[in-house]
């Protein structure tokens, strides 16, 4: 989805003396470990390297900064196109993805930021982004799923938005269980569970 952020006009004058890049991605860390309003301006010039003048007439304000560091997850690390495209059938993609978080939420100790950093902001359009952002995966998922029905890997009868959900609200799960320090091997148990309610042809779960 486009997630949209006031930018400040240009201004002329020396270059900046930081890499904005790096800024951003420092500010990211400090919004995923810390949340949207945990995160102070102290703690955020801090870890990106540069004074309050430097931040707001980079980024704008700490709405349009943390909005442009969601923006950047969302097409970086939290990025699903490959997994959901590239797998051979729509429970593939399902397994791989899960195992994913499985695998790379317990290294941050911080869940997934969609999920953790803006859900209860103080701010509305940093929590309807965030909203938005967690419906779009959502739905990215749903398709993926109704791909699998067209192609005959699922009975024509199937919950596409129903399934989508359901494993949805595992990712989600999975992304605090992993922020209060579950394993992966305990999330990998929680993925092995949850592809017991994958559908057969029957309309049946996988394995009934």
């Amino acid at each position: 989805m486009k997630i949209t952020a006031t930018r400040p006009p240009a201004t002329r004058g020396r270059p900046r003396a930081f890499d904005r890049g790096e800024a951003l991605r420092r500010a990211l860390d400090v919004f995923w470990r810390k949340g949207y309003d945990g995160a102070s301006l102290s703690d955020l010039t801090a870890a990106m390297g540069i004074n309050p003048p430097s931040l707001y007439a980079a980024f704008g304000d700490k709405e349009a900064l943390y909005l442009e560091a969601l923006r950047h997850y969302v097409d970086g690390p939290a990025c699903r196109n490959d997994v959901l495209e590239n797998a051979p059938t729509a429970r593939a993609a399902v397994e791989a993805l899960l195992t994913h978080f499985a695998r790379a939420l317990p290294d941050t100790g911080m869940g997934c930021m969609l999920v953790m950093s803006g859900a209860n902001a103080s701010s509305p359009k940093v929590r309807k982004t965030s909203i938005a952002c967690r419906a779009n995966a959502e739905a990215g998922l749903r398709k993926r799923i109704e791909r699998g029905i067209r192609e005959g890997e699922l009975p024509a009868g199937t919950d596409a938005a129903a399934l989508a959900k359901f494993y949805e609200t595992v990712g989600q799960g999975m992304s605090t269980q992993a922020a209060d320090g579950a394993s992966p091997k305990s999330l990998r148990a929680i993925v092995a569970n949850a592809m017991h309610a994958w559908p057969g042809k029957s309309g049946r779960r996988k394995d009934s």
